[in-house]
């Protein structure tokens, strides 16, 4: 029996990845825009700004999706990767479909020398914060993090 395998997305791929990314836009109570995620997310692969794995089920749907930018740590001299976006379609959920998508950003932060990975999510994404915490990341509480927005 074949199972959920995570790949690098690759660029002939990015249609479906989009209506992936959209479904994920909308869990996060936006409007849905098709259009707008490929854009966004062919600019994201054209201009090397983002690292995005891909969970692919033996059918070749996509099932879920992780994006990395890169980020660095002046302190530990070193690259890091920062976990933007993590999203499993509702079907999938409950398959250890996330945690292969950890799994993968862990190997390509070893592969890539990295530092580590830094994410966020809100405190009421009970199911990512266990995920998370089950997957080795600690919970930085000594830190504050602040956001300015422009007008």
């Amino acid at each position: 029996m074949s199972e959920t395998t995570i790949q690098l997305l690759q660029l002939y791929e990015l249609e479906k990845a989009a209506f992936l990314f959209d479904q994920y836009r909308i869990f996060y109570g936006e409007e849905s825009d098709y259009a707008g995620s490929l854009e966004f997310l062919g600019e994201r692969m054209h201009e090397n700004e983002s690292v995005i794995f891909v969970a692919v089920e033996p059918n070749g749907h996509f099932s879920g999706f992780v994006q990395l930018y890169p980020i660095f740590s002046s302190v530990k001299l070193k690259r890091q990767w920062f976990l933007n976006d993590l999203f499993v379609a509702e079907d999938f959920r409950k398959n250890g479909i996330g945690k292969k998508l950890i799994d993968a950003c862990k190997n390509f932060c070893h592969e890539t020398n990295s530092g580590g990975l830094l994410l966020e999510t809100a405190k009421t994404n009970i199911g990512a914060n266990n995920l998370y915490l089950n997957e080795g990341f600690n919970v930085m509480y000594e830190q504050n993090f602040y956001f300015w927005e422009r007008d």
